[in-house]
């Protein structure tokens, strides 16, 4: 999968910022002119943060290719914005005090061990995004989570867990299914300014 430009990654944020904008006044994004690696099927999610506390006020993605780019990234930015259950939807006067960050995905393969105590070693902190799967239980962590909470690998599959609604050493004790991936992650120095790559997160 072809990374990204910054230029490209810039177009991302600056269109995340731009539908929610529309979305909270009541308008329809229209777009006709947008990079052509956007109409490629990729994961994404968006992140929103106070500034300059950098606090999380939301974050919804979608983490596997099943649309296109622009419109998985239209979803995930409305959803963000308005639909994270963990929040109250973002309002238009909050949008200057919010920075916008964008994580592409690659697409997540299976972490493959014979004994749970592998995953130590294969899993990398700042590289590898992960993916839990228990029975009917699912959950998410961006790779950039584990590296601003200073999590080790073992405590970094402990959220893992509990972010599925599991108990944290399911994945020592449980027939579990993990999924590694990586993400170009791009956001924004200060509200609606200059957009940076976080190359630290590994590469599409």
């Amino acid at each position: 999968m072809e990374k990204l430009t910054l230029e490209e990654g810039t177009f991302a944020v600056k269109f995340a910022r731009t539908v929610i904008e529309s979305y909270l006044t009541g308008e329809d994004t229209i777009l006709v002119d947008f990079p052509e690696k956007f109409n490629e099927p990729r994961g994404v999610f968006v992140s929103l943060h106070t500034y300059p506390e950098h606090n999380l006020r939301g974050c919804i993605g979608i983490p596997e290719p099943v649309m296109p780019l622009i419109d998985a990234l239209k979803e995930a930015s409305i959803s963000a914005a308005v639909n994270d259950p963990r929040f109250p939807a973002v309002n238009l006067d909050e949008l200057d005090e919010i920075v916008i960050e964008v994580s592409i995905l690659t697409i997540p393969k299976l972490v493959e061990v014979e004994d749970p105590a592998e995953y130590l070693e294969k899993i990398k902190i700042g590289r590898d995004g992960l993916v839990i799967e228990c029975e009917t239980c699912r959950g998410l962590l961006l790779p950039q989570v584990p590296v601003e909470f200073d999590w080790d690998v073992a405590q970094y599959l402990s959220n893992l867990c509990l972010k599925a609604g599991l108990p944290p050493n399911t994945w020592l004790e449980r027939k579990v299914n993990i999924y590694s991936f990586q993400a170009q992650v791009f956001e924004e120095v200060m509200p609606n300014s200059q957009v940076v790559e976080k190359i630290m997160y590994g590469s599409c």
